[in-house]
């Protein structure tokens, strides 16, 4: 796992990538300090936070495109799978070293409360809770580039996959307001999640008869919810849609409230999306 990490270093800080990271990340946050803490006289740093999150749509993909598409498009990931290590090992040493080249622009502002706390009144504890709540939500969304990146060879579809898939993520709160709220819709949603959900095992596991049963035993449960209380599934989709949202339950931390909620998500979401990428190289060793 050590050499791994060692290798994905070198391989991050020998090309732009890591660079590119960190400049991406402290531009946006210090053009955010610039506006509100310095120009608008605002002494809380949490809102630069909430400002500079939508930069993970873009910092996200840079960093995670190349991870295990770029080992699957140059035939390396066969050397990994020869070396005295278990994928387990292998996705967590190219995770740490994504978590990492995360760190380090974060050190780096982490130092901006204590600077404008000589010039005001900062209150250092929202401020460093919130800070860790980022490197959370970083996390996260680095676990879920990583799982995209295992299932191509193509880094340009990992990185727009990963786009789309966090732009969502970011609007999902403000999507649910215009989503239908009926048991019709909320049904025909959790269908539609059902039959991906189906697709990702078949695809993962070769084992097709994982797949339907997990589909039929979930339609199952969808169809007697239905039949017993349709009201259930009233406002269901929209609810659903306010809860997945990464980035809204980093607000909560910006509005000075400690949510243990948000960090078992965060941690959840994070191991989630790693065991779902040692299962995707696992396929790929077998197969």
């Amino acid at each position: 796992m050590t050499a791994v990490l060692k290798h994905e270093l070198k391989s991050y800080f020998h090309s732009f990538t890591a660079y590119v990271f960190g400049a991406f990340l402290l531009a946006i946050v210090g053009f955010g300090a610039m506006l509100y803490n310095l120009e608008a006289a605002v002494s809380n740093f949490e809102y630069v936070l909430s400002f500079g999150s939508i930069v993970f749509v873009v910092i996200v993909p840079i960093l995670t495109m190349r991870v295990i598409a770029e080992e699957r498009r140059q035939k390396t990931d066969q050397l990994l799978y020869s070396l005295p290590l278990t994928t387990t090992q292998v996705v967590l040493g190219k995770f740490a070293a994504l978590l990492v080249v995360f760190l380090i622009p974060l050190a780096v502002i982490s130092l901006y409360p204590l600077i404008f706390s000589r010039f005001g009144d900062v209150y250092l504890p929202t401020s460093y809770g919130s800070l860790a709540a980022v490197f959370l939500m970083g996390a996260a969304l680095l676990a879920v580039g990583t799982f995209l990146s295992s299932l191509t060879e193509n880094q340009g579809l990992a990185a727009g996959v990963t786009i789309a898939v966090i732009l969502f993520n970011y609007y999902s709160v403000s999507l649910s307001e215009y989503v239908s709220s009926t048991a019709i819709g909320t049904v025909i949603a959790l269908a539609a999640l059902v039959f991906a959900l189906g697709a990702l095992i078949r695809y993962l596991t070769r084992n097709e008869l994982l797949a339907y049963g997990v589909c039929l035993v979930l339609t199952g449960i969808i169809c007697v919810i239905g039949f017993v209380d349709s009201a259930m599934f009233e406002g269901l989709l929209p609810a659903i849609m306010r809860q997945l949202s990464l980035f809204e339950r980093l607000n909560t931390f910006v509005s000075g409230v400690f949510d243990l909620s948000a960090v078992v998500y965060d941690l959840s979401v994070t191991a989630f999306f790693l065991f779902l990428s040692v299962q995707s190289l696992e396929k790929r060793r077998y197969n």
